[in-house]
């Protein structure tokens, strides 16, 4: 069983955490190392999987349309930090504080990380004669994805560690599945993105929850259910 209080959530096994982290680490590195080398076989890989998708892109209007708008409002990178400060406020309004931190503190990571490798590898983006979106600065790895992982990761484990029921582990788990997912196809379809962006967005993403989580079972004590 686990505790419904904000304030006194169990911490899950620190090997569990830390596991995942060092499992999704070599992966991650290994695909900025080959996006950053321009690896040949990769490139061609994304451009005959970008321009499929952009070919169905220009043939299907109307899902094109409905792309942009879940990806520009829906799953938007601002639409995603406004759900985690509403997570934010609704904790600090509970007294936990230090939980309250820690998911703004990971949050900014997480941020920083994704700017600070787009600026790094400065991968340019797909260019088509006919475009059905536009997007600026570099293209790895993919902030919409990442910030989606980022954020519905975090949330997810909130819920898991303050002992949501089933009804709403259930919808919160079908949620961030799609709107991960969601985002990162739609990055692709509407040629903004190459493949390989995205991946790298949605493991750099789960990376940095897998390490955000290990910060949390090494942070300062919690406060007891009672408050002392």
């Amino acid at each position: 069983m686990y505790p419904t209080s904000t304030d006194s959530p169990t911490r899950p096994p620190r090997s569990r955490a830390a596991l995942a982290a060092a499992a999704l680490c070599a992966p991650s590195l290994l695909l900025l190392l080959l996006v950053a080398l321009e690896w040949h076989p990769l490139l061609s890989l994304d451009g005959d999987i970008a321009r499929t998708t952009h070919r169905w892109a220009v043939d299907n209007p109307g899902a094109t349309r409905a792309g942009r708008i879940l990806t520009d409002w829906v799953w938007d990178p601002w639409a995603m930090r406004a759900l985690c400060a509403v997570a934010v406020i609704w904790l600090a309004l509970r007294g936990a504080w230090w939980l309250a931190l820690w998911l703004t503190g990971a949050c900014l990571v997480g941020s920083m990380v994704q700017q600070g490798l787009k600026a790094a590898v400065d991968r340019p983006r797909p260019v088509w004669p006919d475009p059905v979106d536009s997007a600026h600065f570099a293209a790895f790895p993919s902030g919409h994805a990442m910030t989606a992982t980022v954020v519905c990761g975090l949330l997810l484990w909130l819920l898991r560690t303050h002992g949501a029921g089933p009804a709403l582990w259930r919808t919160a788990l079908v949620l961030a599945v799609l709107s991960v997912v969601g985002v990162g196809l739609t990055r692709i379809w509407l040629g903004v993105h190459w493949p390989t962006d995205v991946l790298g967005g949605w493991l750099l993403g789960a990376l940095t929850v897998a390490l955000a989580v290990v910060t949390y079972t090494r942070g300062p004590g919690r406060r007891t259910t009672n408050g002392t």
